[in-house]
């Protein structure tokens, strides 16, 4: 069977080039994501905005991901994988572009919210077209890899923004943001559709040639009867109800805690952290060397992640490194020297970030290809829910009052309610076939 056929195929060129495909698409956006934030600054000084206006900003690129991530997920389990995809990376870079040629505050809050827009539409879909096409005993390991460049594009944000914006402004930032666009065209040449999505919707010729030319030039001959194709996966129709039926009423309750919690946490932390810090009197929170170590934290913990989610487990590993983040957070919070301060935001960096990857590898996992896109998509659309909450409710906190130590005690506690939620809910995906999980 074709299913059968496409699970074969031995890990070659096609794999890793369809791994550094989708892992640029991550890489601008990281990048795009990590632009804002450095720009913000300079920008509310030549604007002269207030907090709030600022805090906006940031925000309607949440707002913009939530509905993207729902949206682009739903319409992918529809029109295919790669379109979508494709569609998406457009969106964002040219307002992106725009974002360059912003003439007002208002102008710039619209190009963001499509950015967001974009942004969330194509991080959940690029997940799921990697996810069927990576092989079963190596699929965690792609899929981890796959968010590190997360981590690339961050530390790319952040030398764009010491080194370039100072000399040339926050204008050209916004360009250099807008070049996926050219990247589409390689899209739209190297990366076929998915085999599982087309299959779902009765294109078996078309799905056939795919599997047909991957044997080709992967060298493999298959040995069966090529014309038994019928029975692969059967057209369905994606219905948001199915998300709530049978065994996924569990799984859509676990990953909806989840990746709110963690993308509240994620936010929460690196949004308010050089603010909360340098309250304390660590000025060096706001140097360039501060960031980049940080960043550069990140790219181990998703070396780790990829190598234990494969032998490990996603649920184990899963539960192991939101653990490790609360246990991080709360020794965060207590950190009294800047040596301290260092070792554990490196810490805290080295397992978020790892369970970033994991979380997108386990999800699309979870549902069948009829609903992939779909589940992935409104879990990610919830988790930006977190992330649009998480920095108001740190800035009341402040306010109320709480020093650094009862911030990251708040943050440890949501690490370790979501690391039990995976815990008691989740279900082991390593090494089965994703029609079998």
């Amino acid at each position: 069977m074709l299913l059968q056929r496409l699970e074969a195929l031995p890990v070659g060129s096609f794999h890793y080039k369809l791994l550094v495909i989708t892992g640029l698409g991550w890489l601008f956006d990281a990048m795009d994501t990590g632009l804002i934030a450095f720009v913000l600054p300079v920008l509310g000084k030549e604007w002269g905005l207030s907090a709030g206006q600022m805090g906006a900003i940031g925000s309607i690129g949440l707002v913009g991901m939530a509905i993207g991530a729902v949206i682009a997920g739903s319409i992918a389990d529809k029109f295919g994988r790669k379109a979508v995809f494709s569609a998406t990376v457009i969106l964002y870079s040219i307002a992106t572009g725009l974002c360059a040629v912003s003439w007002s505050y208002e102008s710039l809050l619209i190009f963001r919210f499509f950015v967001g827009f974009g942004l969330g539409g194509e991080l959940p879909v690029a997940a799921t077209l990697m996810s069927e096409y990576a092989p079963t005993n190596l699929r965690g390991r792609f899929i981890v890899l796959l968010e590190s460049f997360w981590g690339v594009g961050w530390i790319a944000a952040a030398c764009i923004a010491y080194l370039f914006i100072p000399v040339y402004g926050w204008h050209y930032a916004f360009i250099i943001g807008a070049l996926p666009a050219i990247y589409v065209f390689f899209i739209r040449l190297h990366m076929p559709e998915s085999v599982r999505y087309l299959l779902s919707k009765g294109k078996v010729e078309e799905a056939q040639k795919i599997v047909d030319d991957l044997e080709m030039r992967l060298g493999v001959k298959y040995k069966g009867d090529l014309k038994v194709i019928t029975d692969d996966t059967p057209t369905e129709k994606p219905k948001l109800k199915d998300l709530w039926s049978g065994k996924y009423l569990a799984r859509t309750i676990m990953l909806w805690i989840v990746w709110f919690g963690i993308v509240y946490s994620y936010y929460g932390i690196f949004t308010w952290l050089p603010a909360i810090v340098y309250q304390q009197g660590f000025a060096f929170v706001k140097t360039f060397e501060y960031v980049l170590l940080i960043t550069f934290a990140q790219l181990p913990g998703y070396f780790c992640a990829a190598w234990l989610v494969d032998k490990l487990g996603r649920k184990y590993t899963l539960s192991l490194f939101l653990c490790m983040s609360g246990v991080a957070s709360y020794f965060f919070g207590q950190a009294q020297s800047a040596e301290m301060i260092i070792f554990w935001g490196c810490v805290m960096s080295f397992f978020n970030l790892g369970a970033w990857g994991v979380v997108y590898t386990y999800t699309p996992e979870l549902y069948p290809t009829a609903i992939r896109a779909m589940g992935s998509g409104w879990a990610a659309g919830i988790g930006r829910i977190g992330g649009m909450a998480a920095p108001l409710v740190v800035g009341m906190m402040i306010e109320a009052g709480s020093d650094m130590h009862t911030v990251f005690y708040m943050f440890a506690s949501v690490f370790i309610i979501i690391a039990v939620a995976v815990f008691a809910l989740g279900v082991e995906t390593k090494q089965k076939n994703l029609e079998n999980i």
